[in-house]
């Protein structure tokens, strides 16, 4: 077998005769290995089997290289077109005061309106883990500073030493301008 993504072409298939279409889509019909060959080397393409579990195997005759341009093209196009969500983490503490609650929640309101996703953390040290309803607390003061742009994706939750809250840009409504 050829390495090229172990597809099966020319001199490899070992099929005696092949369902045979060619380039444009035209029908050749069931013909013997070589006959196919001979008719893609006389168009100076490639012999492709596409399906070889069918009886008898289907083979196509096609410019292989071109076909994997073209799918690697689809590919790089695709990947071009998806849409990365950038996160970001605003870090707070159980002791902060309301003036730093709003500084940072001012630079929050920024990242939403720029369409990014807002990770709240309140980091709990030594005694505050034994108390960790307050750091839910200062999460529940913050989201109705946020809450008239944005959509709460996963509400105050324990993890680690942090209690982390995900918020989110709200959906513009499809009506809506």
């Amino acid at each position: 077998m050829s390495k090229k993504n172990d597809v099966i072409m020319n001199e490899d298939i070992r099929a005696r005769e092949v369902r045979l279409v060619g380039d444009d889509g035209t029908q050749y019909g069931v013909v013997s290995r070589d006959e196919a060959l001979n008719k893609a080397a006389d168009m100076g393409l490639d012999l492709v089997l596409i399906a070889p579990q069918a009886n008898p195997p289907v083979a196509k005759i096609m410019d292989y290289g071109k076909f994997k341009y073209q799918q690697e093209k689809k590919k790089k196009e695709a990947k071009k077109k998806q849409k990365q969500i950038e996160v970001k983490e605003i870090k707070l503490s159980v002791k902060i005061a309301q003036n730093d609650i709003n500084y940072k929640v001012k630079h929050a309101r920024e990242f939403l309106e720029q369409g990014k996703h807002v990770k709240f953390r309140v980091f709990l040290r030594g005694r505050e883990m034994a108390n960790p309803e307050a750091g839910v607390e200062v999460l529940k003061s913050v989201w109705p500073m946020v809450e008239d742009i944005a959509d709460l994706e996963k509400g105050p939750f324990h993890e680690g030493r942090y209690i982390n809250m995900y918020v989110v840009p709200k959906k513009e409504k499809p009506g809506k301008k």
